[in-house]
C-alpha cells in the first residue's frame, strides 16, 4: 500500500493511506468509506477526462469496492455513473448504471435517473422505450413510483406520441399510488381526444357495443347511426374508467396507513426501529393476505432494500416463495443475495438456511462448501460446527461427526470457550443418537482437565448425569455420580463462585426432587452454605480456590454474594432441561 501512487499530491496521498489503513482494521465502517471516496474524488483538484491515469484508477477503484460493500447506496451509484460520464462518455456511464440497477433494481430514483440520462444521450426513441419499460416493469409499481412515470410520459411527450401517453396512463390508473388521482384525471381529459379503440381492450369495446345495439333495438325499431353508438361508448367507457378509479382509491387507502409509517424508504448502515420493523412485517402479511403475487414480490424487493442486514426477512422472503410452485432457483437466489451480498457475515443465521435448502435440493457438497465458508470468517461459531456436524452425521454417519468435532476441537482458531461446548456436543451425540451414556460419561471425563473454567462444559456434564434414567438398582450408583461432578465442580474447577453457586443450586433441586431419604440433610447443609447469612456460611467464609473435600464431603464454596434471582434462574434451567415439577429452592 506504501508504494500504491494514487495520482494526487503528497499530502491527499498520505490523506487517502491512512483511511487504507483504517479500513483494514475496520472494514465495516461506513464513515471512513464516505472519506475515502470523497478524497479520492478530490484528487487533483476533482477528477475529470483531463486527470492523470493513476488518479482515475484511484477513484474507480475507490467506487468499486466501496459500491461492493454497499450496493444499496443508489446516490453512489448516480454519482458514480456521472463521475464516468465526465471522464469517458456515454457508454462508460450507462455500464454503471446498468450495474446500479442489478444491485438495487426496485429504486424508483435509480431508475429514473438511468432513464433520463439515456433520455438525454440517446436519439433512438425505441432503445429509450425499451428502457422505460424495463423500469416501469421493476418500480411501476412502487407506492411512490411517480417520479419514474413522470419522466416516462415526459419523453413521450417530447416525442409526440400521444398514443403512447395514453397507454402509459391507461397502465398507471389500475396501479394503487400516492398521486393516482392526478394521473386519472389527465388520462380522462385526453381520452376524450383519441379514438376509441384506444381506451379500452378490444373485447371490452365488442361487449360494450353489444349492449348497446341490443338495449337499442329493444327500446325502439332500426338501428342507432354510428354517431350515436360512439357517444354511448364514450359515455360506457367512462363509466368504466369512473370504476377503476374507484377500485384503485379503495386500493390506495388500504396501503396508505402502511406508507405513511415508512420513515425511511431507502437503505443507511444504521439500524431501523422497532416500530420500523413491526410496519414492514404487518405490509407483508397485508399484501400477502391480498393474494397478488406480482405485487407481494414486488413489497418484499422493496423491504429488502430497507431492512437488507436483517436476516429474519429474507427467511420469510425465501420461505414465501418456497411456497410458490415451481420456484426453487427463485428461492436459491433470494438465499444467495442475501448470504453474497447483504447479511452480515456475523449473522449466519440466513446462510445455514441455504446450506439446509442446498441439502434438501440434493447439492450436499455445497451445503458443506458453506459451512466451510461461515467458519472461514467465524472459526469459533458454535452453532455452525454443530449444523457440520449433524449435516455430516445424515450423510455420513455418526463417525462422521465425530471427526468434525475432532477436527475443530485440534484447531488452534478455535476458542477454548467453543471448544468445551463441541464436547459436549460430542458426548451428546454418543449418549443421545449412539445410545451409549458411558462413552459420553468418558468424553466428559476425559476432557475436564481441559476445561475447568467453562460453564457450559460444567452445565452440560452435570444435567447430562441427572438425565440419565434411573431404577431401584442403580439409583444409589447414579447419585453418587452426580454429587462427585458437583464435588469436581466446587473442589477441581476455576469457575467464577457465582457461577458455583448455580451449578450447586441445580444439584439441591435435584436432592429435593430424586434424592432418596437420605439427602434432606445434605440439602439443608447445602442451603445453608449457599443462602445463610456470612455468619453461618461457608461459603462466604471462604477462598476463591477451595481445597479437594475431605472424607468423602462436599468442600464449602466460595461465593461473591448474589441476589435470590440467581438461584431461581438456575433451577428453571434444570426444570426447563429435564422437565421436573416446581420446588422451591
Amino acid at each position: 500500500m506504501a508504494d500504491y501512487q494514487y495520482g494526487g499530491t503528497e499530502e491527499e496521498n498520505a490523506e487517502l493511506r491512512t483511511l487504507e489503513a483504517e479500513l483494514i482494521e475496520d472494514p465495516d465502517n461506513f464513515e471512513t468509506w464516505e472519506k475515502l471516496v470523497r478524497g479520492a474524488e478530490a484528487l487533483e483538484g476533482g477528477i475529470n477526462r483531463n486527470s492523470s491515469p493513476q488518479a482515475i484508477t484511484t477513484v474507480r477503484n475507490c467506487y468499486d469496492r466501496f459500491l461492493a460493500k454497499f450496493p444499496l447506496l443508489f446516490g453512489y451509484w448516480k454519482k458514480y455513473a456521472d463521475l464516468e460520464f465526465s471522464i469517458t462518455g456515454t457508454e462508460a456511464a450507462e455500464m454503471v448504471y446498468e450495474r446500479g440497477i442489478a444491485s438495487i433494481s426496485p429504486s424508483v430514483d435509480l431508475w429514473t435517473n438511468y432513464c433520463s440520462f439515456k433520455a438525454e444521450t440517446s436519439h433512438d426513441a425505441d432503445i429509450i422505450r425499451d428502457l422505460f419499460e424495463r423500469g416501469a416493469s421493476s418500480v411501476g409499481l412502487d407506492f411512490l413510483a411517480h417520479p419514474f412515470w413522470d419522466k416516462y410520459i415526459e419523453f413521450e411527450e417530447r416525442v409526440e406520441a400521444q398514443d403512447k401517453i395514453l397507454a402509459i396512463l391507461g397502465r398507471i390508473i389500475h396501479i394503487p399510488m400516492h398521486q393516482y388521482a392526478r394521473y386519472f384525471e389527465r388520462y380522462r381529459q385526453l381520452a376524450q381526444t383519441r379514438p376509441l379503440v384506444e381506451l379500452a381492450p378490444a373485447e371490452t369495446m365488442a361487449q360494450f357495443r353489444a349492449e348497446i345495439e341490443a338495449a337499442s333495438a329493444h327500446a325502439q325499431p332500426g338501428a342507432k347511426a354510428e354517431a350515436e353508438i360512439e357517444r354511448d361508448l364514450r359515455l360506457r367507457v367512462d363509466n368504466y374508467h369512473l370504476e377503476v378509479f374507484s377500485k384503485t382509491q379503495t386500493e390506495t387507502t388500504k396501503r396508505w396507513t402502511f406508507e405513511s409509517e415508512i420513515k425511511r424508504p431507502y437503505f443507511h448502515v444504521t439500524e431501523l426501529d422497532e416500530s420500523q420493523l413491526t410496519n414492514w412485517k404487518k405490509y407483508l402479511d397485508f399484501e400477502e393476505s391480498e393474494g397478488e403475487y406480482s405485487r407481494i414480490q414486488f413489497l418484499y424487493e422493496r423491504c429488502l432494500v430497507t431492512c437488507a442486514h436483517y436476516d429474519e426477512f429474507w427467511l420469510r422472503y425465501a420461505r414465501w416463495m418456497a411456497a410458490q410452485a415451481g420456484k426453487e432457483e427463485e428461492v436459491r437466489i433470494i438465499y444467495q443475495r442475501a448470504s453474497y451480498l447483504y447479511v452480515p457475515i456475523a449473522n449466519p443465521t440466513v446462510r445455514l438456511h441455504y446450506a439446509y435448502f442446498e441439502e434438501m435440493s440434493g447439492r450436499a457438497d455445497v451445503a458443506k462448501d458453506i459451512h466451510g465458508a461461515i467458519l472461514f470468517s467465524l472459526p469459533s461459531h458454535v452453532e455452525t460446527i454443530i449444523s457440520l456436524a449433524n449435516l455430516s452425521r445424515r450423510l455420513g454417519g455418526l463417525g462422521a461427526a465425530i471427526e468434525v468435532y475432532k477436527t475443530q476441537l485440534n484447531s488452534p482458531e478455535v476458542e477454548m470457550a467453543t471448544k468445551a461446548a463441541l464436547v459436549a456436543e460430542w458426548a451428546r451425540l454418543l449418549w443421545k443418537i449412539k445410545g451409549a451414556p458411558e462413552d459420553a460419561r468418558k468424553v466428559f471425563q476425559e476432557n475436564q482437565q481441559y476445561y475447568l473454567d467453562s460453564r457450559p462444559f460444567w452445565t452440560s456434564y452435570l444435567i447430562f448425569e441427572i438425565e440419565q434414567p434411573t431404577s431401584a438398582d442403580t439409583e444409589s450408583t447414579q447419585y453418587d455420580r452426580i454429587k462427585q461432578v458437583i464435588s469436581d465442580v466446587r473442589s477441581k474447577s476455576t469457575l467464577l463462585p457465582d457461577v458455583v453457586k448455580e451449578l450447586v443450586q441445580i444439584y439441591m433441586a435435584y436432592l429435593l426432587e430424586r434424592g432418596t431419604k437420605d439427602t434432606a440433610k445434605e440439602y439443608m447443609t447445602l442451603d445453608r452454605e449457599v443462602h445463610g447469612p456470612p455468619s453461618v456460611s461457608a461459603w462466604a467464609r471462604a477462598t476463591p480456590v477451595m481445597p479437594a473435600p475431605a472424607d468423602g464431603q462436599l468442600a464449602a464454596v466460595p461465593v461473591v454474594p448474589t441476589p435470590d434471582p440467581a438461584a431461581s434462574a438456575a433451577y428453571a434451567y434444570y426444570q426447563q432441561s429435564n422437565g421436573v415439577p416446581t420446588a422451591q429452592v
